[in-house]
């Protein structure tokens, strides 16, 4: 039996992100800015995924993402795959996890809090991955990961 044919087009270099939850995709476009870009950004939804159930998929030509990018994306998508694409073939995958702390990410959501009243980034300790907790470093306040405003 030959392969079955590709859903989405293959790319010459760039970054496939793969594996984000189907209700998530739009998200992560806005997220990264990929509307703005001038090279071809494919977005794919709703496809079938043994990992995560229905899943999009988004092929971007001729752009590797930086650390700051990969840890942004892990506040939306956490566990979505990074595929590395160099002449049509990967050459490395990268798994985004939450890293421990985030810088200038995550907007307090203490009214009280510094961050919200001087300008001053905010940071937060991851302090439960699994559950998604995330712990104000300057007023302690905790605040789910799915609940957060983005800055």
């Amino acid at each position: 039996m030959g392969k079955k044919e590709r859903l989405v087009a293959a790319i010459e270099n760039g970054t496939v992100i793969d594996h984000i939850p189907a209700e998530k995709t739009f998200h992560v476009v806005n997220l990264l800015g990929l509307q703005q870009l001038d090279t071809p950004v494919t977005i794919g939804v709703n496809y079938k995924s043994s990992k995560v159930g229905c899943k999009g998929i988004i092929k971007v030509s001729d752009k590797f993402f930086t650390d700051d990018e990969i840890s942004r994306l892990s506040v939306v998508a956490p566990n979505i795959i990074l595929n590395i694409i160099k002449d049509y073939e990967v050459v490395e995958k990268k798994q985004v996890i939450t890293p421990d702390e985030l810088h200038g990410i995550v907007k307090c959501n203490n009214p009280k809090c510094i961050t919200n009243n001087e300008p001053v980034n905010t940071i937060f300790n991851v302090v439960d991955k699994a559950a998604g907790v995330l712990k104000c470093h300057y007023c302690d306040k905790e605040q789910k990961i799915d609940k957060v405003e983005l800055c």
